[in-house]
């Protein structure tokens, strides 16, 4: 069937993608993803540590919260930054039913790492791999008649039909088959029986919204919308087996619970809502138990001492105004550390917060610890998460750091970049 193929790898030997022509004029694609940091190749201190007993204790948490409901937690973004491999590992033998990415690239990662569980491929931009998406065994979501082509056309092939999700846009105005065309999508449905349509979707776009504000009944239309088009598309003879619309807020919320539930950043210790609902009662369950996830740390590779009148770093953008004890860190945007950070964010050094000073590079930043005693070289520098010392013990949260940085709790995890190795620890 294949009349030529191209591999394009990289400085490392891995293939990142390999392109087959068939014969019958079309292109079949194979997505790999290149390799991360691993910690046999760590040379600097800068690192990524997962908590693996937080992130099964978070599980757990949403489970309970889910009531019925199926917990296919979200692993898109390299499992939001944490490494999605392990860490679906990990939650595949915990007990999560399946799982969300957003890229084939990414359902093709976990099914080579050895998940076995079902895998629901969101983004819905498959670049012509039906071939891949049927062999590797993976559940696309549908929503233009494109992708009903292409997947009756790898279902031929196989000799096997293939189950999709079909998306419902409610509001969100993104993806999804809109209201006013359920009818007729439903009929190009019919064209391909090869294409199951074994689930039925939507994404809330206002579930983490105080109550109260001007878009906090949106959820409730949304809903109502999602339960028009199910009994739309019954009578256009699609009746699938598994709905699913709650993401981490609503679940939470106990909002949208239908048949399955896609948690995201709660599953990662963060709570969208955890600072807008009242504490729980005594012997209450809230969202507030869920455990971070990730650590985030690196050391102090350089110290000296600045005159008042001199700068630190690009631009200049630090001038001190008193002698100032400055440490480097081997850490940079490039890693993560949002340049966004520049003279206002905050490391902790001792156990003791100390400030970010001057621009963050892409490769290094430096802090401000004239004010902390005994510092010295090779001291831990704590970026995200919790650091006991000498000076007492405080932590850096995803939320504080997203409000320094003028961004949200998801950028803050997502944007560790894949050179920061992972270290995966049991407690």
């Amino acid at each position: 069937m294949d009349a030529s193929a191209i591999d394009n790898k990289g400085d490392d030997g891995s293939i990142l993608l390999s392109a087959r022509r068939r014969t019958d004029g079309a292109d079949s694609v194979r997505v790999l993803r290149p390799r991360r940091a691993a910690p046999a190749d760590a040379v600097r201190p800068t690192r990524a540590e997962v908590n693996l007993a937080a992130l099964r204790h978070n599980l757990r948490v949403i489970a309970r919260h889910a009531g019925h409901a199926k917990v296919w937690p979200v692993l898109k973004a390299d499992g939001y930054g944490h490494g999605a491999p392990a860490v679906a590992r990990t939650l595949e033998r915990a007990g999560a039913e399946g799982f969300c990415v957003a890229l084939l690239e990414e359902a093709v990662e976990l099914r080579d790492a050895g998940v076995r569980a079902p895998i629901l491929v969101m983004g819905g931009y498959y670049g012509g791999a039906y071939d891949e998406i049927v062999a590797r065994g993976v559940v696309p979501v549908v929503y233009d008649p494109t992708h009903l082509e292409g997947l009756a056309r790898a279902s031929r092939d196989a000799n096997h039909p293939v189950d999709a999700h079909l998306k419902i846009d409610t509001g969100m105005a993104r993806l999804g088959v809109r209201m006013r065309d359920l009818e007729s999508f439903a009929a190009q449905c019919a064209r391909f029986p090869e294409v199951r349509i074994t689930g039925l979707m939507t994404h809330l776009a206002c579930a983490e919204v105080d109550s109260g504000t001007d878009a906090s009944g949106f959820t409730a239309e949304q809903v109502a919308r999602f339960e028009e088009a199910t009994r739309r598309l019954a009578s256009a003879a699609i009746s699938p087996v598994v709905r699913h619309a709650a993401n981490s807020a609503a679940v939470l919320r106990g909002e949208a619970l239908f048949d399955a539930v896609r948690p995201g950043v709660s599953i990662f210790g963060v709570s969208p809502i955890a600072a807008r609902v009242p504490a729980p009662r005594e012997g209450e369950r809230g969202p507030t138990e869920l455990r971070p996830v990730m650590r985030v740390r690196s050391e102090i590779v350089d110290l000296r001492t600045i005159a008042a009148g001199e700068s630190v770093g690009y631009g200049a953008l630090f001038r001190a105004t008193r002698a100032t004890r400055v440490a480097t860190l081997p850490m940079g945007y490039a890693d993560g550390l949002s340049r966004h950070l520049s003279n206002r964010g905050q490391v902790l050094v001792r156990g003791a917060r100390a400030p970010i000073i001057g621009a963050i590079s892409m490769d290094m930043s430096m802090i401000d610890v004239t004010d902390i005693p005994g510092v010295g070289l090779r001291d831990e520098v704590t970026v995200l998460g919790a650091q006991e010392g000498p000076l007492g013990r405080d932590v850096l949260t995803a939320d504080g750091i997203a409000k320094e940085a003028g961004s949200i709790a998801w950028e803050v995890l997502t944007a560790v970049s894949r050179r920061v190795p992972r270290f995966y620890r049991e407690p």
